[in-house]
């Protein structure tokens, strides 16, 4: 199949040298223009689930979507040997389905012959990687989500049509995060009216009935949910959520990036850190991924260690950046354009009138140094900013709120912490909390309620 050049040069210079193949089953693999890619581990109770989800979107959507689970593990003892056997039946059924066929089952499967029968109904176009079976194994070093996830985005690169004007879509999804219905169709529609590089589908984690759980999983949300307005209020380029489930990019854009990184934990944050730095990360709107609340000690940090940290106690209710915080990123992203607005003649003094916690930063991070070479390189101020911004990234910024909260401003609750922020935004939702000015949390009611408002003002797209 002929590729366009840069999809070769990057299969030639970056794409992970292994002898994992693309199974398809018997579907031929033409005009394919977007690809969906799964990574699998031990995912045998909720992959086919999404992927009966998946399933109900709208036929002329799935007649141009690959869906490719990567299965992969790590050898015994590693990876558990139940894991590994979890991942061995998963294959099996993989298989069958692939062949257009309804696997054999267990007594007592009811829920996955019914997923199983809904992925053949909706003739969902399968492929899969075997990553898991002895020899085809992820290796020791790497061989975590990350590698799982560029295996598979890298196998789609070959597959994919561009015959004709579309680039094609990558999108990533998890194996415990169904989807809307409308969910191929809104990511296409958005890619299609606005030509971005990359975007995340909002989301909304499943509630569940334990009420421990529950608590963790609002708690946990309104946490991430407060971040990134954060990061909206101060003006910065990188107010996205890094929810792996929720990425897509196009593939000139993956291309550009040399692709997604090998990372065992946070690889979504740092894959969408570099697409930030390519072209601006778009929010997709009027459709949602529901990523599981469940407990896992898979990865060090992430939903599922904060769930386990809340339901054993030893998660902290002070998590919340001070929003005084928020307050200095935004001047110091604001003095840095008017700066370089004015010529770009910066000083430390500068620094320290905006707060006299930034020159310290600053020069640990060897900013001047940095500055002067931009400056030296790039004449004109839209290059300068742009490449300011490629400094002051997604990672450096959150580096600088840690240090704003180990020095002055101490990490809050959530009863401090997000009625402020809001009200200095001059929210719509802030009046959810007009009336609590103590600092203590809302009752969970109250903190339900606030999650649905967030929800659904993301749901709907930013006016």
């Amino acid at each position: 199949m002929t590729q366009p050049g840069f999809v070769f040069d990057y299969l030639t210079k970056c794409r992970y040298e292994s002898s994992h193949t693309l199974s398809p089953g018997e579907d031929c693999l033409q005009g394919i223009l977007q690809a969906v890619v799964i990574p699998v581990l031990a995912e045998r109770g909720h992959l086919f689930s999404t992927l009966a989800s998946l399933a109900g979107n709208a036929p002329d959507k799935l007649e141009r979507t690959l869906v490719i689970c990567v299965v992969n593990n790590r050898p015994c003892p590693y990876t558990s040997a139940e894991a590994i056997e979890n991942n061995q039946r998963t294959l099996e059924i993989l298989r069958e389905l692939g062949r257009g066929r309804l696997p054999p089952f267990e007594e007592g499967g009811g829920f996955l012959i019914e997923d199983c029968r809904r992925i053949l109904q909706g003739r969902l176009r399968l492929a899969y990687v075997d990553a898991s079976s002895p020899g085809r194994e992820l290796p020791l070093k790497q061989g975590g989500v990350g590698l799982a996830r560029k295996i598979g985005l890298d196998a789609a690169l070959c597959v994919m049509d561009f015959t004709g004007s579309d680039p094609g879509l990558l999108l990533c999804l998890d194996a415990d995060s169904p989807v809307d219905r409308n969910y191929l169709s809104a990511v296409r529609r958005f890619y299609e009216g606005r030509k971005p590089g990359a975007a995340v589908v909002p989301y909304a984690h499943p509630l569940p009935a334990n009420p421990k759980l529950l608590a963790a999983i609002v708690r946990y949300e309104l946490y991430l949910r407060y971040y990134v307005l954060g990061l909206k209020f101060a003006g910065s380029p990188y107010a996205f959520h890094t929810i792996g489930s929720t990425m897509s990019c196009s593939v000139r854009s993956y291309a550009a990036v040399r692709g997604m990184n090998r990372r065992e934990a946070g690889e979504d944050f740092y894959f969408l850190n570099k697409l930030a730095k390519h072209s601006p990360v778009g929010t997709i709107s009027g459709t949602q991924v529901y990523p599981s609340p469940r407990v896992s000690r898979r990865v060090p940090f992430g939903t599922g260690q904060r769930m386990n940290s809340s339901l054993e106690g030893t998660d902290r209710e002070d998590i919340f950046y001070d929003p005084r915080a928020f307050r200095v990123l935004k001047s110091w992203l604001k003095g840095m354009t008017t700066c370089i607005g004015n010529g770009g003649d910066f000083t430390l003094r500068m620094a320290e009138e905006i707060s006299p916690l930034l020159p310290s930063f600053l020069e640990r991070n060897q900013f001047p140094h940095v500055w002067t070479k931009i400056c030296r390189t790039h004449r004109s101020p839209e290059k300068r900013l742009e490449h300011f911004s490629e400094w002051f990234d997604g990672f450096r910024t959150m580096k600088f709120l840690h240090h704003l909260s180990d020095t002055a401003y101490p990490a809050c609750t959530m009863g401090r912490a997000l009625p402020l922020l809001l009200e200095s935004m001059e929210h719509p939702l802030e009046e959810v909390w007009r009336a609590k000015r103590d600092g203590s949390d809302p009752g969970l009611d109250v903190q339900i309620e606030m999650l649905n408002n967030l929800r659904h003002y993301e749901f709907q797209g930013e006016k």
